[in-house]
C-alpha cells in the first residue's frame, strides 16, 4: 500500500490542523491505518489507529479529547483533526498502514508495512 500525507504547518498553541492520508494500491478492507509521530531526539511514538473496515478507533492517552482520527472509506483517505494544539504536540506525522492487527500491537511501528513520507506540524507558544 502506498501512502502520502499532507497537512502540517505552522500553527499557534490551542489552534487545530487536519492532516490527510491518501491510500492507493491495494484494497484496504481488513486493514489497521495509524497516525505516528516522531519529534527530534525522540523515538516514532503511536498517536492513533481506526480500523478501516469497522471504523474503531484508538488514540495514545496524551491526545485523547484533542485529536480525532478517521477514514473515508470512497475517497480511500485517512484524517487525524488536531485540535488544542500544545507545542509538545510538535513532530513530524506519519500515516502508517497494516494488515489484521490486533490492539495490542497497534501502537508497536514495526507491526505496520507501509508508510506515508511524514509531515511536518509545528507549534507555537
Amino acid at each position: 500500500v502506498q501512502l502520502q500525507a499532507s497537512g502540517g504547518g505552522l500553527v499557534q498553541a490551542g489552534g487545530s490542523l487536519r492532516l490527510s492520508c491518501a491510500a492507493s494500491g491495494r484494497t484496504l478492507s481488513n486493514y489497521v491505518m495509524g497516525w505516528f509521530r516522531q519529534a527530534p531526539g525522540k523515538e516514532r511514538e503511536f498517536v492513533a489507529a481506526v480500523r478501516w473496515s469497522a471504523g474503531s478507533t484508538y488514540y495514545t492517552d496524551s491526545v485523547k479529547g484533542r485529536f480525532t482520527i478517521s477514514r473515508d472509506r470512497t475517497k480511500n483517505m485517512v484524517y487525524l483533526l488536531l485540535s488544542s494544539l500544545k507545542p509538545e504536540d510538535t513532530a513530524v506525522y506519519y500515516c502508517a498502514a497494516a494488515p489484521r492487527l490486533i490492539a495490542s500491537m497497534m501502537r508497536v511501528p514495526s507491526s505496520y508495512d507501509g508508510w506515508g513520507q511524514g509531515t511536518q506540524v509545528t507549534v507555537s507558544s
